[in-house]
């Protein structure tokens, strides 16, 4: 009895939570894959457009299938979508490529160092980091002067 109870109170936690139907409730809290299961709640949490369990499902297949998400590098986990076109591996492995893919994701992952950027200004930091469209405006005032 009180498996029935917790199965109960999770299926209301579910309902309540995600704003969802009984049978969409049941059929997550069914869902056989852990994995999937919390990312089926992502989803109906935080897409608009996903409302209920098929349609959250039919995405996650969607995001499966779509080979930009595919392994690229068992290694560095990057997916064909995150290829580098500027280095020969193409992937997170390749350490000594200073392409932008690879300054992108560093940024994105935090396994980013700003003394690695070669492109900003070393004084005020502008054009590096995550800002790399800044001007520089160390050097204005002696551009004033000159004129």
């Amino acid at each position: 009895m009180p498996k029935n109870h917790a199965r109960k109170s999770a299926l209301a936690d579910l309902k309540d939570e995600l704003g969802i139907k009984h049978a969409c409730a049941i059929a997550l809290l069914d869902h056989p894959d852990a994995d999937e299961r919390e990312t089926l709640e992502r989803y109906l949490a935080e897409y608009m457009d996903i409302n209920t369990y098929r349609e959250a499902v039919d995405y996650l297949r969607q995001e499966q299938n779509d080979p930009r998400n595919q392994l690229l590098c068992d290694r560095c986990g990057w997916t064909n979508g995150m290829v580098c076109p500027e280095c020969s591996k193409g992937c997170g492995c390749e350490y000594e490529c200073s392409g932008w893919r690879h300054e992108e994701m560093r940024a994105a992952t935090g396994d980013y160092d700003e003394d690695d950027n070669s492109y900003g200004c070393q004084e005020c930091g502008a054009g590096s980091g995550g800002d790399p469209y800044g001007e520089c405006c160390c050097y204005e005032d002696d551009e004033v002067e000159a004129a």
